[in-house]
C-alpha cells in the first residue's frame, strides 16, 4: 500500500494491548498482541453516503454529514467492529494524508458500534472533517474484541457531491427579473371558416364552413364571403406590402429633410397606425402575444363574391387580407384616458377589387360581454395614422395594395373588483353594385370559456396600482436574478427538477399560480390568507439552521414553493399541503472544499437520512438570508395586474443549461 500502508492500526475496544503497543504494531505485526480463534474481516465493498450511489467510480455523498459503512464477518460469530481510515488524494488519485476524523482522539481514525457477523458497520462522520468538492478514499479494518483483521479492506473513493454548484453573489447584474418573450397562441375560437390548433400547433379540427352568403337583394343577387388561412402567398404579399411601406416611409422623410440615417430609423418603425408596434415584424400565419398585448396574424384572407339571381354567374371578386390587434393598458391614464381601457384594432389591406363592384365598404364588429364598459365609436385611419372616414371603403377604380386601412375600438372600464371580457368578432361587407346585398363573415371570438386565452381583464384590486386591464390569459416569467442570487436559483433549479409536479418549470410547461389579494381564504383568525400563513406550516419550529461554513453568512429557511403561491406547501387548498415543513425536502448551502470561491446546494440529512427522495411536495433549505430575501423583490410586476390564481413560470439563467440532478449543476454567468 506504500505511504497508506505504513500508517499504525489504533487499537479497538476490548483489546488487551496498550494504545502504544497496537500504535506501534503494522498489520502483520498483530499475531504477537493477540493469539487464538479466527480473525475477522472487512467486507470487499466499502461504502460512502448518503445515498450511496456512484458517480463513475466513486460515491457520490450528497450531505456534509457523510456516513462509511462496510460489511464484516467474523468465522467465530463474534460481534465485530471496524475502524475506519479516511486519505484526501493525490492528482493521480492515490492517498495522499490521512485525514483525522477524531479531534483529540490519538489515531485519527473512527470506530463503529459492534454489530454481529455478517452486518454492516458504520459510522458519522462529524460535520466539518470532510470538505464538497474534494476526492477522498477510505479503508476499514475489522476488530472482534480480541483479533483484529491483518490486512485493509480495499479503498474505496467517495467525494461531497453538491446538486448544485455557484460562486458567491455578484455585485452587479443585467438580468432583468420581469422581461418578457412574446409567445405565441393557439386560438381555440377562430371562426367557423379557420382551423383550430391543439397545444402543440397541429391542426385540432378542420374548418367547418367555407362561405358564407347574405339575403337576396331585390334583384335577387347575394354578396358571399369565404375566408382562408394565410398561404404562401397571402405571406408573400404582407412582405411585399413591409417592403413598400417601409421605402415610402424612407423617401418621406428624405423628404421632410431627415438624415439617411435618421430616414432608416423612420422606414424601420412600425406604421404609425398600428396598435402594437412589435407586430409588425412578426411573421403572417402564427398569432402572438403578451401579458398586454396580442397580435392576431393568423387571420388570413377574406374574397367577396358577387353572384348573380341564380348563382350561376360570379360578377365580380374582392380579396381582402386581415390582421387584428389587441393591447390592454395596466394602468388607468396610460392610454390617455382616465379609466382601465383596452383597445382592439382590425388591419385591412386590399389585394383586388373588381371594378363591377363599383366599390367595397367593410364593416368591422367588435362585441363584448363587458358589464361596465363604454365603447367608442370606431376610429379609422390609413398607415400613416390620418383619419380615414366614417369606415373602410375602397373605390373599385382607385385603390391601391397599399392602401391599408385600421379600425380601432376604443373600450373603457369603470366597474369595481375585477371582471373578465369575452370578445367576438366579424366584418360586414357591403357593394356599391347593390343596395341591399351584404355578407358577413365570422372571426371568432377571445376563446372558449374553459381558456379565454385573448379575453381581457380589468379590475381596481391590485394593490398600489390605479385600476387597470391585462390578458390574463398570458402567464408571466418571473426570472431568478441567479447572478445576484445563485444560491436561491440552485436551490429552486433543483427543487424545479425533482418535484412530482416542477412547479414553474417551462421546460415541464407547469406553472404557479399565484396567492393573490383577492383569494377567498381565510385564516384562523379570519383574515385573508396570506403567504404569511403558508411560509408558518412549511418553516415551522421543525427547521433548526444545519452548521455550515462561516463564509456561507446567517442563513434562512427558504420555502419552496413560493409562499405567495397556490404550490406551497402550506396552502390549504392546494396538491402540495403537508402536515408540517418535516415533510419537505431538506436542503442547506455550504462552502466547497475544492480550493474555489464555491458554494453548492447539499442534502440535510438530520430529518431524511438518504436526502430528498424526489416524491416531496415541497422544499426548505438554509440559503443566505440576503438572497431569501430578496430573490423575490418586485414580484410580480405591477404591470403584470396578478390576481389569485394567474399562472406563471419561473425562470433560473445560469442553471437551465442542467437537465438532470444526478451530477452536479455548475452556475454559468449570464450577460
Amino acid at each position: 500500500m506504500g505511504t497508506a500502508a505504513a500508517a499504525p492500526t489504533p487499537p479497538a475496544p476490548g483489546l488487551g494491548a496498550s494504545p502504544a503497543a497496537v500504535a506501534a504494531a503494522g498489520p502483520q505485526d498483530l499475531t504477537a498482541i493477540a493469539a487464538g480463534g479466527e480473525r475477522p474481516v472487512s467486507g470487499r465493498t466499502p461504502s460512502a453516503g448518503p445515498k450511496f450511489s456512484k458517480s463513475g467510480t466513486a460515491w457520490r455523498v450528497i450531505t456534509p454529514d457523510v456516513v462509511l459503512r462496510n460489511t464484516v464477518t467474523d468465522a467465530d460469530g463474534d460481534t465485530v467492529n471496524l475502524t475506519f481510515q479516511v486519505y484526501t488524494t493525490n492528482a493521480d488519485g492515490t492517498p495522499k494524508a490521512q485525514v483525522d476524523l477524531d479531534g483529540p482522539g490519538e489515531h485519527g481514525v473512527l470506530v463503529s458500534p459492534y454489530v454481529a457477523s455478517g452486518g454492516l458497520a458504520k459510522v458519522p462522520v462529524p460535520y466539518g472533517k470532510l470538505k464538497p468538492g474534494v476526492l477522498y478514499k477510505f479503508r476499514t479494518s475489522a476488530f472482534d474484541g480480541s483479533l483484529y483483521e491483518t490486512t485493509w479492506s480495499p479503498w474505496a473513493d467517495f467525494r461531497i457531491d453538491p446538486y448544485v454548484k455557484f460562486p458567491a453573489a455578484q455585485t452587479s447584474s443585467t438580468i432583468d427579473p420581469t422581461a418578457q418573450q412574446i409567445t405565441e397562441v393557439n386560438r381555440t375560437d377562430p371562426g367557423p371558416a379557420l382551423p383550430t390548433f391543439d397545444a402543440t400547433g397541429a391542426v385540432k379540427s378542420q374548418p367547418t364552413q367555407k362561405r358564407t352568403c347574405g339575403k337576396q337583394d331585390t334583384e335577387g343577387r347575394k354578396l358571399c364571403v369565404e375566408l382562408s388561412p394565410p398561404t404562401a402567398q397571402t405571406k408573400a404579399r404582407a412582405e411585399q406590402r413591409a417592403e413598400a411601406l417601409r421605402e415610402a416611409a424612407e423617401a418621406k422623410a428624405r423628404k421632410a429633410g431627415k438624415s439617411p440615417a435618421e430616414a432608416a430609423a423612420v422606414a424601420a418603425a412600425a406604421p404609425a397606425a398600428d396598435l402594437v408596434d412589435w407586430c409588425n415584424d412578426k411573421p403572417v400565419g402564427e398569432d402572438y402575444r403578451n401579458r398586454t398585448e396580442a397580435c392576431l396574424k393568423n387571420i388570413g384572407s377574406g374574397t367577396l363574391i358577387f353572384v348573380d339571381a341564380d348563382q350561376s354567374a360570379e360578377i365580380g371578386f374582392a380579396t381582402f387580407d386581415f390582421e387584428m390587434r389587441i393591447k390592454a393598458y395596466p394602468n388607468k391614464g396610460a392610454s390617455g384616458s382616465d379609466f382601465a381601457e383596452f383597445d382592439q384594432q382590425i388591419r385591412i389591406f386590399p389585394v383586388r377589387i373588381d371594378a363591377a363592384l363599383d366599390g367595397v365598404t367593410l364593416k368591422w364588429n367588435a362585441q363584448s360581454t363587458c358589464s361596465s364598459c363604454v365603447t367608442s365609436v370606431i376610429r379609422w385611419a390609413d398607415n400613416d395614422d390620418n383619419h380615414a372616414g366614417d369606415s373602410a371603403y375602397w373605390d373599385a377604380d382607385a385603390w391601391s395594395a397599399y392602401d391599408g386601412r385600421w379600425g380601432t375600438y376604443q373600450t373603457t372600464w369603470s366597474g369595481t373588483g375585477k371582471e373578465t371580457i369575452d370578445l367576438g368578432w366579424s366584418v360586414t361587407a357591403t357593394v356599391d353594385a347593390s343596395d341591399t346585398a351584404t355578407a358577413t363573415a365570422d372571426f371568432g371570438t377571445s376563446g372558449i370559456p374553459g381558456v379565454r386565452e385573448l379575453a381581457p381583464r380589468c379590475d381596481d384590486i391590485v394593490k398600489g396600482s390605479a385600476p387597470g386591464c391585462v390578458l390574463p390569459g398570458f402567464a408571466p416569467t418571473w426570472t431568478v436574478d441567479t447572478n445576484l442570487y445563485p444560491a436561491a436559483g440552485g436551490y429552486y433549479w433543483y427543487m424545479q427538477q425533482v418535484m412530482p409536479d416542477h412547479a414553474g418549470s417551462k421546460r415541464w410547461d407547469s406553472l404557479m399560480h399565484y396567492l393573490g389579494p383577492d383569494t377567498p381564504l381565510k385564516n384562523s383568525a379570519g383574515g385573508t390568507w396570506t403567504s404569511d400563513n403558508s411560509r408558518a406550516r412549511v418553516c415551522d419550529s421543525t427547521w433548526s439552521v444545519h452548521p455550515s461554513d462561516a463564509s456561507v453568512g446567517s442563513v434562512d429557511c427558504d420555502e419552496f414553493a413560493m409562499a405567495s403561491t397556490h404550490e406551497s406547501g402550506g396552502y390549504p387548498n392546494g396538491d402540495n399541503l403537508v402536515t408540517s415543513g418535516s415533510k419537505c425536502a431538506q436542503l442547506l448551502t455550504d462552502k466547497m472544499g475544492d480550493g474555489s470561491a464555491n458554494f453548492g446546494l447539499l442534502a440535510d440529512t438530520r430529518t431524511a437520512t438518504n436526502g430528498p427522495s424526489g416524491t416531496e411536495r415541497c422544499g426548505r433549505a438554509a440559503i443566505p438570508s440576503v438572497q431569501n430575501q430578496r430573490a423575490f423583490t418586485g414580484f410580480p410586476a405591477p404591470s403584470w395586474r396578478m390576481l389569485d390564481g394567474d399562472g406563471f413560470f419561473v425562470t433560473l439563467p445560469g442553471f437551465e443549461h442542467c437537465t438532470s440532478t444526478a451530477s452536479t449543476c455548475t452556475w454559468r454567468k449570464i450577460g
